[in-house]
């Protein structure tokens, strides 16, 4: 098979995997790496699924109209990350570097997270929106995402890009819903 790895992603991942590896140590304690098991596989979806049906409860019928603003905005976060991690093609630091992978992946590339894309974007959207569930959404979307570098699956560049996705997607979602 051909590598599609680019040169950019050769250099950071040299600069990257000594943090990932000790990073990842942290997944040698079974506790911990039981809560970011939890926190990685609730946060591929099924978490935000049930914030989404739970924002009526605190808005009202307002509240559908958020929820499926919310879900339209995952959407076209889920359409973005999957285009330019299918584009980008950076290995996953267990493939290119001995780092144990503590959870199977979803796919084979790495950059950007998605996780962490959509947990900033839930996380944003929810402080804007519904700031009485933030005390649940914000702790849970950092454990996702250092659940992503321990559990061996991305760099922490990767985190940080989907981070700034997830919050630019956020930030424009709010302008188009407050424009209306």
């Amino acid at each position: 098979m051909q590598e599609r790895n680019s040169p950019m992603f050769k250099r950071l991942d040299l600069l990257e995997w000594r943090a990932c590896h000790r990073l990842s140590r942290l997944g040698a304690y079974r506790p911990i790496l039981w809560v970011l098991r939890i926190a990685s596989r609730l946060g591929d979806g099924p978490a935000w699924i049930a914030l989404c049906f739970s924002i009526p409860i605190f808005k009202g019928l307002y509240g559908w109209v958020l929820a499926v603003e919310f879900g339209i905005t995952a959407a076209v976060g889920g359409l973005l990350y999957r285009l330019l991690k299918n584009r980008l093609c950076r290995e996953r630091p267990y493939i290119s570097f001995e780092i144990p992978c503590t959870m199977p992946p979803l796919d084979r590339y790495s950059f950007p997270s998605g996780h962490t894309l959509h947990a900033v974007m839930f996380t944003t959207l929810t402080a804007t929106f519904v700031p009485i569930l933030l005390w649940v959404v914000l702790p849970f979307a950092i454990l996702v995402m250092i659940s992503r570098v321990i559990l061996g699956l991305h760099y922490l560049t990767d985190v940080a890009a989907g981070a700034l996705i997830g919050f630019l997607l956020a930030e424009l979602s709010i302008l188009l819903i407050t424009i209306q």
